[in-house]
């Protein structure tokens, strides 16, 4: 739900009204003193920053030497407000020359209550971008003297920019050498039991682009999910001979994606932003490859030794190779000398973390390196507890796998001056949570 605000108001320290706007006419004018009452002489502005008063919900929030607040009368989306006044603040400084604070609001009292105006609607939240807002309010802001940044030049065709509501992104790029970079980075959650079968597993995964185009460009990027592919094949009428397929959960895009788009084509179709951006999230349940195996052995011998064998298996190809890895295995805090055997790497025992520490810089794949460790314990008089075994975690980075299975098919990009682009692709996957009860 939006955010639907009755009022905003606009206080100083000393719950003076310096500026407000009402939206709509089911709260009454008033309500700020309600504020002030109840809220600012009670001194309890710092406890939380959403109160209720009289039927009425109160979002504040400070910035600087000013207190925003609005004003709802009816259930409303909070993180939704915060976000507006967030929004709204950073645009109030890019026409203020970067500061927003008491002085500032009174220096410019008609250009805020026209921005105002233009920024929410009947209580909606609309455009809060500053670069389209400037195109069509070119009235500048009255600067405070302490503020040394330059004002923001102009952005060239605005009625291009105004009538296709491309934020993100300003006319007039121009590169030299046109590139996409495009990177899907995964994040592989894993608890598995010390028998070896899965007791979670999950892979949350993102979408990095970096994009240096000229122009207004067009970009579709086609992926091998299975939703996508049945579209494609029926609206080819032919049979999709892409391979293995996936199941992509809980996606999420950036701003720049047509929406309308995906729901009829199911295709990724947007006008990218100018640089580094998300363009999307999304996860994987089902069908997940995990990049390695963890055998632990852990056995007690009476009170005063233990023997560790842990046996690491890669199962992504040969070709392949992880970087950093890390396995921390735990061990009693009573532990008194430790021996080590590593066929790969080099391990020690880090008492801050009670763990055996065993790092390899760069894993192979299909293989198994092991590690074989004596621990001798220190022996207490004390009734011995039992040793609740905390499970063995893992660091890694294996570049070009993704353990959800997902594959860029293609990436096309559409421009009318027709030039050529060059696009780079790369996947890496790297470890979340990952957990092995031993």
């Amino acid at each position: 739900m939006p955010v639907a605000a009755s009022a905003i108001y606009f206080l100083n320290l000393r719950g003076d009204v310096l500026i407000n706007r009402l939206y709509r006419d089911d709260v009454g004018g008033n309500m700020v003193d309600a504020f002030r009452m109840h809220i600012m002489q009670t001194k309890e502005l710092g406890t939380c920053p959403v109160r209720q008063i009289g039927g009425c919900s109160f979002f504040y929030m400070r910035i600087s030497n000013v207190y925003i607040v609005i004003v709802v009368s009816s259930n409303a989306n909070v993180a939704c407000a915060f976000k507006f006044v967030v929004e709204a603040v950073a645009l109030f400084k890019s026409y203020f020359g970067g500061a927003f604070d008491e002085d500032a609001i009174r220096n410019n009292f008609v250009l805020i209550y026209e921005l105002l105006d233009e920024i929410m609607d009947f209580g909606y939240p609309q455009n809060l971008s500053p670069e389209i807002l400037k195109l069509y309010i070119t009235q500048e802001g009255v600067r405070s003297p302490f503020s040394s940044k330059p004002s923001d030049k102009p952005v060239p065709n605005a009625t291009l920019q105004v009538t296709g509501a491309v934020g993100w992104r300003r006319e007039g790029l121009v590169y030299k050498k046109n590139e996409v970079f495009l990177d899907i980075v995964e994040s592989v959650n894993l608890l598995m039991s010390s028998k070896g079968s899965v007791l979670r597993c999950d892979v949350t995964g993102k979408i990095l682009m970096k994009c240096f185009l000229s122009g207004m460009p067009d970009l579709k990027l086609g992926l091998n999910d299975k939703i996508g592919l049945e579209k494609e094949s029926q609206l080819k009428s032919r049979p999709s001979k892409s391979g293995k397929t996936i199941e992509l959960d809980d996606v999420t895009f950036h701003q720049c994606v047509n929406l309308t788009r995906f729901n009829s084509e199911k295709t990724v179709s947007f006008v990218p932003p100018d640089g580094e951006f998300e363009l999307m999230k999304y996860r994987i349940t089902e069908g997940v490859n995990l990049p390695f195996r963890v055998l632990p052995t852990i056995k007690e011998l009476g009170r005063t030794r233990m023997e560790v064998n842990v046996k690491v298996k890669s199962v992504f190809g040969a070709k392949m190779f992880a970087l950093g890895v890390v396995i921390k295995i735990p061990v009693p805090k009573q532990t008194a000398k430790t021996s080590f055997q590593v066929t790969s790497g080099r391990a020690k025992y880090q008492a801050a973390i009670d763990c055996l520490v065993w790092k390899i810089r760069k894993f192979p794949g299909q293989t198994e390196p092991t590690l074989s460790a004596e621990v001798e314990l220190i022996s207490t008089m004390a009734e011995k507890k039992s040793w609740t075994r905390p499970p063995i975690q893992m660091e890694f980075q294996v570049p070009m796998f993704t353990a959800s299975g997902l594959r860029v098919r293609f990436l096309k990009v559409w421009e009318k001056s027709g030039y050529n682009t060059v696009e780079w692709v790369r996947y890496i996957t790297k470890a979340g949570s990952y957990e092995i009860r031993c």
